[in-house]
């Protein structure tokens, strides 16, 4: 049983494959370009992947993989009507980043409304200290305490922010494909103009791409905090781009894009250096802890696969 990893590097160099290893015949690229994914995945059983976009093309006369493992819970980089057709199993994994990602979305939300950055750096560039004041209270910053959470997409990441949120002794407010219990339940455009901070826990699917578009951001507050850890596409980036650059809302934090790394010519590009964006490299689901489970999680995939049942299969 020959098993490869087409992208290892997405998982963390820090990472032991151990798991994988005790399987099979352990194959392991650290990424791997578009040209080459047919011929490596032509040659082996199955496929470990994060990022690589899996489609028609890529499993032409492919006839030798068996299963595609993702190391991750959304599946949108494959293209499953083929696996069905070529008999392919097709896995994810559910679960194994909550934490880590509630987690970065607190720290952005307070990082954003704290103005944390600016604060910290007028200690290190010496102005606090040549100043001679007992302490600086610019820029203006509000508590979180009484302010509106919105959360777009109340699954099990959408839940426990809430719970957070909610302990911080904010009002929380939810946008979800039907009604959830627990929670006040409102519809999107209500969301979008009542919340004092917008954080997004979406698939991205046919369904949400787009769904935070312009109109939305349009009938932001103007000092709103918008937070996407979900799928870049699921937003406009150019229109979230240009309300910040315009001042139309308070500040992003962003961890997911449409593409990844995005380029000099991406609307974030230009904005990146602002005091309220906070962009980071896609690794809100990354903690030490929740990549470890992932990758229990993909050998527990792989292994129930081997012995001929199902576990945590989408194709």
């Amino acid at each position: 049983m020959k098993i490869t990893v087409l992208d290892a590097e997405t998982l963390g160099a820090d990472l032991d494959l151990a798991p994988l290893r005790a399987l099979g015949e352990l194959h392991v690229y650290g990424s791997t370009a578009p040209a080459d994914a047919a011929a490596r995945l032509a040659d082996t059983d199955v496929a470990v992947i994060n990022k690589i976009r899996i489609d028609r093309d890529t499993l032409a006369g492919n006839t030798r993989l068996r299963m595609i493992a993702e190391t991750a819970t959304g599946f949108d980089n494959i293209d499953l009507a083929v696996c069905r057709e070529k008999g392919i199993a097709v896995s994810n994994v559910k679960g194994y980043s909550t934490d880590s990602v509630v987690q970065v979305t607190l720290a952005m939300a307070l990082s954003l409304s704290t103005k944390l950055p600016a604060y910290s750096r007028t200690v290190a560039d010496g102005s606090y200290t040549a100043e001679g004041v007992a302490n600086r209270l610019t820029p203006v910053y509000h508590e979180l305490c009484g302010k509106t959470w919105g959360i777009v997409g109340y699954g099990h990441i959408g839940a426990k922010v809430a719970s957070v949120a909610r302990a911080l002794g904010c009002r929380v407010i939810a946008f979800a494909k039907s009604p959830k219990t627990g929670v006040e339940n409102v519809d999107l455009p209500t969301l979008c103009r009542i919340a004092d901070i917008i954080s997004v826990h979406l698939p991205l699917s046919p369904e949400t791409r787009g769904i935070i578009g312009e109109k939305e951001i349009a009938m932001m507050k103007r000092d709103a905090i918008f937070i996407n850890v979900a799928r870049g596409a699921v937003t406009d980036e150019a229109a979230l781009a240009a309300a910040v650059a315009e001042g139309r809302l308070g500040g992003i934090g962003v961890d997911v894009f449409s593409v990844e790394p995005f380029p000099p010519t991406h609307p974030f590009y230009a904005i990146r250096h602002m005091e309220n964006v906070c962009l980071t490299p896609h690794m809100a689901w990354g903690a030490k802890e929740a990549r470890e489970r992932c990758l229990s999680e993909v050998a527990a995939n792989i292994a129930a696969f081997l012995a001929g049942e199902r576990r945590n299969r989408v194709e």
